[in-house]
């Protein structure tokens, strides 16, 4: 295994450096201090062509302006939660809205937008990158200094594993995710529609109003949302369903049903012959098409077309602190948060 570094720029002052860690295979895996942030993952296609399969930033500068939540470590809570409101313990909490009157993705100052420390581990199977960072009591609104490690580890068996860990010192909320973008084409220009997906879940959680969960958990048989025998991503653009139109396409939690040994995920373009499959002991795994086009900023020089990737969030149900049924995301001083999620990548000829 392979591992370089270089620094990239700065940010509040401080040093932001990117690692890049190779394996045997050809596919290498970049990331960045600034929001333990994914910029690049190379990957050669059943004919040997490598190409970049992640949505990434031309430079630091864009991921700090626009905060597209490319490829970055999400958190303290992953998705929206209503009003920015909770009880905690018995204690009422508000903490800082970002999206209308809701918070989204950790607030205005979520973990994406931190300069992490970073130390790299290698080997002769794997590489790791170890980021960590506290975020301080009170930001954001939440309650608790969180002191948060995430491990990215490229391996010879070409698995990304993602690991998190993280403790507090006072009752707090932790829900974090990846938002990572996949294009498995390698072409920015060409929409993820036609990627093929098996899902191994049955239902899916309804959005209502402001894209914030209903509630409810729908069952996905007969519907767009029900991917377990696999299809194409273009049901959710071409689809008459209302929670399709709603959004465009994709913008959902999906309930996950694991079965031991099997992936929960599975996503491939059959020109390029690349797969990954998706294996997490989350609840959840929440799905975004990019439905919508942005010439604000460019990717490779070019405005981002509508479907440009595809997000695989692996999470616990969003605003389940709100939402009844949806399980625990409260982290107390005596515990200790982990959870893993590993992206297998092959390319079939």
């Amino acid at each position: 295994m392979k591992v370089s570094e270089t620094i990239i720029g700065q940010v509040h002052g401080k040093e932001v450096v990117a690692y890049t860690l190779t394996n045997p295979n050809g596919i290498s895996l970049t990331a960045m201090t600034y929001g333990a942030t994914i910029t690049e993952l190379l990957m050669p296609d059943k004919n040997g062509k490598t190409e970049n399969v992640i949505l990434a930033m031309d430079s630091l500068d864009d991921y700090v302006t626009h905060r597209p939540y490319y490829g970055a470590t999400i958190g303290r809570v992953a998705g929206r939660i209503t009003k920015g409101a909770f009880d905690l313990d018995g204690t009422a909490h508000q903490v800082v809205v970002n999206e209308g009157g809701n918070q989204l993705h950790g607030g205005p100052t979520g973990l994406d937008t931190l300069v992490w420390d970073a130390e790299v581990q290698a080997s002769a199977d794997e590489a790791s990158i170890h980021f960590t960072t506290i975020d301080e009591d009170g930001a954001n609104g939440y309650p608790g200094t969180l002191s948060v490690t995430v491990s990215y580890t490229l391996t010879s068996d070409s698995e990304w594993k993602i690991t998190y860990r993280a403790t507090t010192d006072q009752a707090t909320l932790f829900n974090p995710t990846n938002h990572v973008y996949f294009n498995l084409s390698g072409d920015i220009n060409k929409p993820i529609l036609q990627h093929d997906l098996q899902l191994n879940s049955a239902a899916f959680a309804e959005l209502g109003d402001e894209n914030l969960p209903s509630g409810a958990l729908l069952p996905a048989e007969g519907t767009p949302f029900d991917f377990r025998s696999g299809g194409k991503l273009s049901v959710a653009a071409e689809g008459s369903h209302p929670q399709t139109r709603k959004v465009a396409g994709f913008d959902h939690p999906f309930l996950l049903q694991h079965d031991e040994g099997q992936p929960d995920a599975i996503l491939s373009d059959t020109e390029s012959g690349r797969s990954v499959k998706m294996f997490t002991d989350q609840d959840c795994v929440v799905i975004f098409m990019h439905n919508g086009a942005v010439d604000k900023y460019t990717i490779a020089g070019s405005p981002v077309i509508q479907y440009a990737g595809i997000t695989l969030e692996t999470q616990a149900l969003p605003d389940a602190v709100n939402q009844e049924g949806f399980g625990d995301i409260t982290l107390h001083p005596d515990e200790v948060y982990s959870a893993e999620t590993i992206y297998k990548f092959e390319v079939q000829n």
